[in-house]
């Protein structure tokens, strides 16, 4: 019985018919239902789980083009690198004009294609730089029932009613230089929204209350950066002190906890409060990108650019704990923008240049490092026995997620990925650098 489907062998044992070809009619449709419950939504950045995963994704397709599986295309406003999210049928995205002037959210119907919302939420006088590699809409929207959360980092972030797309509330009083712009995705735990601030100027990380907007914690970042001149200003302008990574709570020990990679740092906090409990400190790496992921008892995450590197952590520290737990490290085709992808006993990753590289998550063993060409900013994913590439110049690559390099299907839209891609029901939805398109099996 597949995992995405708990319970339906019980459900099957109880069905009152003799015929076999009837209970297994039954059982398919039992399967199929589950599947398509799981596939629904996909409300945060990285999907339900926040790691890439996708429920049930074994019915997506492997291969599309402009000519086929499209379901439908949308050209869509602005220029932002936000990945979508779905609740309820609706995708929602967040968008910018070319300067970062007028900040916008977009929803759009998940079966038609039609952009039903679309609203000026902030407006910036004095629009920060943004480097061409990001936008001024990059950081992913994160959804629940009744609720979608739209940020752009420093310059807003708001709460829409999502049926009636009334705003609850808005906050454009968090200071933060970005400096290369925004791309941290606000998480939501419990009753409470957090936020990442990884700035040139300002480092730390806030929680709000999700249904009032109202601030409940904020942590300062702790790393000394011994980036100091002799003028007693930061090396390059804080340039080494951003970061754009979005956190993870995990469970480690009956313990919960944020796993936060900040600038030449990841940080382990409780999110009820705040409270930072370890940290693992790297000073030759920065600007920090990927989401970390956890299994086998540790937390996996590259440490940013400056030939990076993947480490593997104990998350059972306190203090400074880069010493004691600290249990493997690699530092070849690591990538600086793509998440990696914990798959049973391996990890999955490809870098920025193009190199796909299978390691044991156990030992930090390398098993494979193979070429699929191109340039990567968004993130994969996979349905467990196929990953999924998309790269900056429009190809979608799927292999297999074994131990054995095999590229199974290539794919390619116009336009090209910077944002990573997420799943309604049975279609994939792709944000390209122009065009949102939902692609089903046809």
């Amino acid at each position: 019985m597949s995992d995405f489907a708990p319970g339906l062998h019980m459900k099957f044992l109880k069905l009152k018919t003799d015929n076999v070809l009837g209970k297994r009619l039954v059982l398919a449709g039992l399967v199929l239902a589950a599947t398509a419950s799981c596939l629904a939504n996909w409300p945060q950045f990285r999907g339900p789980l926040g790691t890439g995963h996708i429920p049930g994704g074994q019915v997506l397709p492997a291969e599309w083009g402009e000519t086929k599986n499209i379901d439908w295309k949308v050209v869509l406003p602005g220029r932002a690198w936000s990945s979508p999210v779905v609740w309820g049928g609706k995708i929602w995205l967040t968008t910018a004009d070319e300067k970062g002037h007028k900040l916008s959210g977009l929803c759009v119907d998940a079966s038609s294609g039609r952009i039903i919302f679309k609203k000026q939420l902030f407006s910036v006088a004095k629009p920060q730089f943004a480097h061409k590699f990001n936008s001024y809409a990059s950081p992913t929207p994160v959804a629940e029932e009744g609720r979608v959360y739209l940020t752009w980092g420093s310059p807003g972030t708001a709460c829409l009613d999502t049926k009636t797309k009334e705003v609850l509330w808005a906050r454009d009083d968090f200071v933060c230089d970005h400096f290369r712009g925004s791309g941290s995705s606000p998480v939501i735990h419990g009753k409470l929204l957090i936020l990442t601030f990884d700035g040139a100027d300002h480092q730390y990380v806030a929680a709000l209350n999700k249904h009032t907007g109202k601030t409940v914690w904020r942590t300062e970042r702790s790393v000394d950066f011994k980036d100091l001149g002799q003028d007693g200003k930061p090396y390059r302008d804080g340039d080494m002190r951003k970061g754009y990574s979005t956190p993870l709570v995990i469970q480690h020990g009956g313990v919960t906890q944020l796993i936060s990679v900040g600038a030449m740092a990841c940080y382990g906090y409780d999110p009820l409060t705040g409270k930072e409990l370890w940290r693992i400190i790297e000073r030759a790496q920065h600007s920090a990108s990927t989401r970390p992921v956890y299994g086998h008892g540790m937390v996996f995450y590259p440490t940013g650019f400056a030939k990076g590197q993947l480490l593997a952590v104990d998350p059972g520290g306190s203090g400074d704990s880069a010493d004691t737990n600290i249990k493997w490290r690699i530092k070849r085709s690591v990538s600086n923008k793509p998440s990696v992808l914990l798959i049973g006993e391996h990890i999955f990753m490809v870098d920025d240049g193009g190199i796909a590289t299978c390691v044991e998550a156990k030992s930090g063993n390398v098993v494979w490092s193979e070429r699929v060409g191109g340039n990567y900013s968004a993130s994969p994913v996979t349905d467990g026995k196929r990953i999924f590439f998309f790269s900056e110049e429009g190809k979608t690559t799927v292999i297999a997620a074994a131990r054995e390099f095999e590229i199974l299907a290539d794919s390619k839209l116009e336009g090209g990925f910077m944002a990573s891609p997420a799943v309604h029901d049975t279609g994939w939805v792709l944000r390209t650098k122009t065009h949102l398109y939902r692609i089903e099996k046809r």
